[in-house]
């Protein structure tokens, strides 16, 4: 059949950050690809990884992620990783100035969303954020479960009108 690839491998999501979205108030979104080890990209593909600690920080004008788990392949040797080291993201250089500018504004950080594989490489998608207060939380809460409860009364009555 040739040299397609399943889909599923092309573009497969390994972490996520769910609190992330719940904590934070996203401003920018950008995508970087990641300077992975050879065991830390087998691990990746076994789909183990967690983004929950996981933030990032200038370091000598380049932008490194920390505290992102990405555990010991099991089959390696002693050219294993460290399962919470520092990694380097790539960008392009007016992204990183960008990004810098914002993340030294009062408030903001930046924080990683999302780990996938795209097109056979490691994506780290990360975004410019500013933290939410507790009130801000509710009140996003709230507003999603008020439109949860309006399509859930549009579903109804368009199921009526259907019956008739």
């Amino acid at each position: 059949m040739g040299k397609k690839k399943d889909d599923d491998s092309r573009n497969k999501v390994v972490a996520s950050n769910r609190k992330a979205r719940h904590d934070y108030a996203l401003l920018d979104e950008y995508e970087a690809g990641m300077v992975l080890t050879g065991t830390e990209v087998k691990s990746l593909r076994e789909g183990k990884a967690s983004l929950i600690d996981g933030f990032c920080t200038f370091y000598r004008d380049e932008l490194y992620v920390e505290g992102v788990y990405i555990p010991e392949y099991l089959n390696g040797s002693w050219t294993n990783h460290a399962a919470r080291r520092r990694r380097k993201l790539l960008l392009h250089r007016d992204e990183l100035n960008k990004i810098q500018r914002k993340s030294e504004e009062s408030g903001l950080t930046i924080v990683p969303l999302s780990l996938y594989f795209k097109d056979g490489r490691a994506k780290l998608q990360i975004a410019v954020a500013r933290g939410k207060r507790e009130y801000d939380k509710r009140q996003t809460l709230r507003e999603k479960q008020d439109n949860r409860e309006a399509q859930r009364a549009m579903r109804a009555r368009n199921r009526g009108s259907d019956a008739e």
